[in-house]
């Protein structure tokens, strides 16, 4: 007897709706702003939260660098999303360039007169901290989505560009009606015990969220094919652990493993950590691994993966690569590092090895690899820890809220 598929949850689409209503009293007419250094990246991790905030009636803008091409810019007016240019320099370190982007920060303040910012990454942090301080901004979030290479880097260089970055975050965290998500309760203690910031001003929201009926498990016969797709999909970033995850390949196709190993996605132009595109391109044609670049298909890919792998040891939030894995029942082998293990439980619904540990992550993939009974075990572990913490509409829901704090006299945490 054929047991009948579980009805896939609410979607994102049918919540947002309700959440619109919800929060329509406090946001509807509000001004908001967000910040950021890359029009592709907002809209892949926070377009869903602009979405909400426009349909309970808030007027939405994003500053953010305009990037090549009129695409972008056509996918943010199709939302109803005003793009004001922003020239934010991802990678220039020069004091007086940066000065002159917090200052032009300021300027676009007090010119947009939003009613909160919301700034998300490093530099709009820092800067758009400093900069709504000055112009008076009613209220400010700020994302720290990962600590980045800045806290994970070593070396006298790095620690110095560390102790430089501390002081900014102090200043810039500071503001009188302002929080602070951090995604993985890791960052969080470490900005408060550090001294960062204190910690009523600190807010945990894990991740970006998944619409778990977009990313949803394939039926088990369509995993049950050979070889086995063993999935490696973020930025192509050395520090994402890409080439320990080709080393590994390249073992376990020695020891003759037989899976496919497929790295998806592209370098991050705007950081010095990218892996090259001949390096990626050298790798394929090696036969180690397959690079497809990147990709828009990304349920249907998972849906055909045994496993997602991500040896990353960058300064992570929460993956949304992992997280989506989970979604899509898919087991995962991820390392013991904070946002990483955030999502994945060791033996629950993946395994975790340590950073940089090659041996570890050839071992980790070569058991699931034996095992997919084991893989079918994880993956339905995922699912369910996806649906009770990471879903869309509760990530949504939980930012909306956090504006509906700041923007609600006494509600928020202006001393006056």
């Amino acid at each position: 007897m054929m047991v009948p598929e579980p009805p896939l949850p609410e979607s994102w689409a049918a919540a947002l709706p309700a959440l619109a209503a919800r929060w329509r009293p406090t946001l509807a007419g509000r001004r908001l702003l967000f910040v950021h250094n890359d029009i592709g990246y907002f809209l892949s991790h926070r377009l869903p939260v602009a979405q909400a905030a426009i349909a309970a009636g808030a007027e939405v803008q994003l500053a953010a660098p305009p990037g090549a091409g009129e695409g972008p810019a056509a996918a943010l007016a199709a939302q109803g999303i005003d793009l004001v240019p922003l020239a934010l320099v991802r990678r220039r370190m020069n004091p007086l360039g940066e000065a002159g982007t917090v200052a032009a920060l300021a300027r676009l303040y007090r010119r947009l007169r939003p009613e909160l910012a919301h700034h998300v990454t490093i530099k709009p942090v820092l800067y758009g901290g400093l900069a709504a301080r000055a112009a008076g901004v009613p209220a400010v979030v700020a994302a720290v989505p990962g600590r980045g290479t800045v806290f994970t880097r070593q070396g006298r260089a790095a620690a110095v560009l560390r102790a430089g970055v501390r002081q900014a975050y102090r200043r810039a965290l500071a503001h009188p009606n302002g929080q602070v998500i951090f995604q993985n309760p890791d960052d969080l203690a470490y900005f408060v015990d550090t001294g960062l910031l204190g910690a009523e001003r600190a807010v945990l929201i894990r991740g970006s969220g998944v619409d778990p009926a977009e990313f949803y498990p394939a039926p088990p016969a369509a995993r049950s094919g050979e070889p086995a797709l063993v999935l490696f999909a973020a930025r192509m970033l050395w520090d994402k652990g890409v080439a320990g995850y080709v080393e590994a390949a390249r073992r376990l196709r020695a020891e003759g493993v037989q899976a496919r190993f497929v790295l998806c996605g592209e370098p991050d132009a705007g950081n010095p950590g990218a892996v090259p595109v001949a390096q990626l391109q050298a790798w394929h044609a090696e036969g180690a691994v397959e690079w497809l670049g990147r990709r828009d298909d990304m349920p249907a890919l998972l849906r055909q993966a045994q496993v997602v792998c991500l040896p990353s040891a960058y300064g992570e939030g929460v993956p949304k690569i992992l997280i989506e894995a989970a979604a899509s029942g898919v087991a995962i082998v991820t390392t013991d590092t904070p946002g990483c293990r955030e999502i994945v439980q060791h033996g629950h619904n993946g395994l975790l090895v340590p950073p940089k540990d090659t041996p570890a992550l050839v071992a980790a993939l070569a058991a699931l690899l034996a095992d997919p009974a084991r893989c079918a075990q994880f993956g339905a572990a995922g699912r369910a820890r996806v649906l009770a913490q990471f879903a869309l509409p509760q990530v949504v829901a939980q930012t909306l809220a956090l504006y509906a704090r700041l923007l609600t006299p006494g509600g928020g945490l202006r001393r006056d």
